[in-house]
Formats: structure tokens, sequence, C-alpha cells
């Protein structure tokens, strides 16, 4: 079992970017993973954007970031690019947080020409944020998730793409982790 950050750069929950990340932590907890999310918005902006460190929300949203064993980083696309709010979180990082951890990309945005930002833009970004093992990312087309009029759901093709992405993601996490090995009292 791994312990996954779902790094969330959604503007608000009922956004499609907040309705992908509510379903991807409903199927890594069911995968047997234990998620926590991290929405940014829901950091105090002033500490973010002056880059405040010893904010205890901020300080607390760093230290979830470098216990995580896997992240999942969750961003709408507006105009080929990821949420700011995502990068205005990754500039705090210490650098080397994101090393040795497994970490997803994912992406929603209304065509397909958003699908760049994820190669093009973001894993590049973690890349250079220095983390070591940034999976391939995922995208889901705005008319894959359901609004809240429709239930607020994933739709079940662009469900079952996910879920195999996810059941990856969530192996890997599992192998990167370090094994615990019982301690077994000697004898003697």
């Amino acid at each position: 079992m791994g312990t996954i950050l779902i790094i969330s750069g959604s503007p608000s929950p009922s956004a499609r970017a907040g309705v992908l990340v509510r379903h991807v932590s409903d199927e890594l907890r069911g995968l047997g993973d234990q998620t926590r999310l991290l929405s940014v918005r829901d950091l105090p902006t002033v500490a973010l954007l002056a880059e405040d460190t010893a904010d205890p929300a901020i300080a607390a949203a760093i230290d979830e970031v470098a216990a995580a064993d896997g992240i999942v980083v969750a961003s709408p696309v507006y105009r080929a690019a990821y949420s700011g709010l995502v990068k205005s979180l990754l500039d705090l990082l210490p650098s080397g947080t994101l090393a040795g951890k497994a970490i997803l990309p994912l992406a929603t945005g209304g065509t397909q020409g958003h699908l760049v930002a994820i190669d093009g833009v973001l894993r590049p970004l973690l890349f250079a944020m220095g983390a070591t093992k940034v999976l391939a990312g995922h995208f889901v087309l705005d008319q894959m998730i359901a609004d809240e009029h429709e239930g607020s759901h994933v739709r079940p093709l662009a469900a079952a793409a996910l879920g195999e992405v996810l059941t990856g993601f969530s192996e890997t996490v599992r192998r990167r982790r370090p094994a615990v090995v019982p301690l077994v009292p000697l004898t003697g």
C-alpha cells in the first residue's frame, strides 16, 4: 500500500478537474492505496503567492508532498498550459522533494489540442523541479466528465481508460516504496 498525495489545481470542487480528482482518489483507495488531497485553491492566497514557507498551511502542504510515496498532479489546461495554482505550489518545494517519487500528471481540457500540455509543459516542469520518475500523463476531455447537472462523474469510457492508468501508477508506487523489513530478534 502506498501513500499517494493528489495535488489539485482545480479552481473549484465542482469544476471538471475537481470531479476528476475525486474519481482518482476513489479509484486509488479501491486499489488499496491511502490518498490525501491537497487542493491548492484552499491554501492561503497571500502566503502562496508571497512564497511564505513559514506560513503553517504552506509548510504543512510542503511536508505532505515530501512524505508522499507517489504524487498525482491534476490540472485543468487553459490555452495549452497547466493551472497557475499548480505552478505556485511546485515553486515552493525545496530542491529534491520530488526525487524518487512516482508522479502521475493528469489534465482536463476542452479539446484534444490541450493534450500537448502534459508532455510539452507539465512533465518537463516536473523534471525541472527534480522529479526522477514522471509517468506518461493522462488527459481527459471535458466532455468525458459529466457536470453537476448530470451527477458529476467521469463517464464510463474515460473511467475505464483512467482505471488502467491508475492501476499502473499504483503498482509503480508500490515498487518504488522502500520495503519495510521486520526485525527478527536474535536468540542466543
